[in-house]
């Protein structure tokens, strides 16, 4: 089993604590209502707060590696995040779900997203335990979907539109109970006719569940690649997935400026994906060198920001074209 910081009592507080947060968005989310800005930032400096301050204690408790380690993580699962909410958005318009309801969605994605994640780190800590043959394996996992990331960004499939309705997931929840023709609140499950029947909420829910599988198939060997620590992998992606509720409807209207985000996610992908298959070689062959935490944080902050002025500047042309 890899090495953690974390005794069986900081994982049950953390885990408590992860509850407990998810219980305050249930409640907040209880009645249907249109979101504010201004509610909505709110949430989010207080979602972003929280890691920074983890970070600090990780500092004070376990020394600066394990805290620089954190952040690096956290930074790259919060990326990812944020390409998941482009898809989430996509969905939510595919589906035309009502505003009123659209944080409840969001948050049944969120913790989907966590329960995922909590079985391919357990997966992951297995396989590293197993040898350092995982290295190889998640490099190679990287590689491929920075691979298949770009060739996505590229030819513009990104950015298109799917038929939601051809998902197979989709097609599944169809075959096996009828589907009401509007929404009912946040309500799932209805009785029309004298017969139970699905309300387009369950089945735009289970499509994001299945678009979390994809998402955690990326991310969580990403994490790995910057620590070995299960307890940091898990941490860094419950705080990059606990404020997507509210950064969704702080981004809405820039995610769709990001025009480049793919393009640097691919790039990130696949550096983590080399600084794994260096990892693995160094164990074998020690001259083969390593890449840094360090420097691997200051690459990945770079790539974004690189990629965030690009698509701006992009945007920006395209609208002066148009107008």
């Amino acid at each position: 089993m890899p090495g953690s910081v974390a005794s069986p009592a900081l994982w049950f507080i953390s885990i408590a604590v992860l509850v407990a947060l998810l219980v305050v968005d249930f409640l907040v989310t209880r009645r249907p209502h249109e979101v504010s800005l201004r509610e909505a930032i709110g949430w989010s400096v207080f979602y972003l707060a929280l890691p920074f301050v983890f970070g600090l204690w990780l500092w004070w408790e376990f020394g600066g590696g394990q805290s620089i380690e954190f952040i690096t993580g956290f930074v790259v699962e919060k990326s990812l995040s944020v390409d998941n909410l482009f898809v989430f958005m996509l969905l939510l318009a595919a589906f035309s779900v009502p505003a009123a309801v659209q944080q409840r969605v969001l948050l049944y994605g969120i913790v989907g997203a966590l329960v995922l994640r909590g079985v391919f780190i357990a997966a992951g800590a297995a396989m590293l335990s197993a040898g350092t043959w995982a290295f190889l394996v998640f490099g190679l996992v990287l590689l491929a979907s920075a691979v298949k990331i770009l060739h996505s960004a590229l030819t513009g499939e990104a950015t298109a539109e799917k038929d939601i309705s051809k998902m197979r997931s989709v097609r599944f929840m169809r075959r096996l109970m009828p589907v009401t023709d509007d929404y009912r609140g946040t309500k799932m499950l209805v009785r029309e006719n004298g017969r139970r029947a699905l309300t387009p909420l369950a089945i735009v829910v289970v499509a994001i569940f299945a678009t979390d599988v994809v998402f955690a198939i990326d991310s969580v060997p990403a994490v790995y690649g910057i620590t070995e620590d299960p307890y940091l992998v898990f941490t860094t992606n419950a705080f990059a997935l606990l404020g997507l509720r509210a950064l969704y409807f702080v981004l809405h209207t820039a995610l769709a400026k990001l025009v480049h985000l793919n393009h640097g996610l691919s790039i990130i992908l696949a550096f983590i994906g080399v600084k794994l298959v260096l990892h693995w070689a160094h164990g074998i062959w020690p001259a083969v060198p390593e890449i840094p935490t360090p420097v691997s944080l200051a690459v990945i902050v770079a790539t974004l920001g690189i990629v965030t002025l690009t698509s701006l500047r992009a945007t920006r042309a395209a609208d002066v074209r148009s107008g």
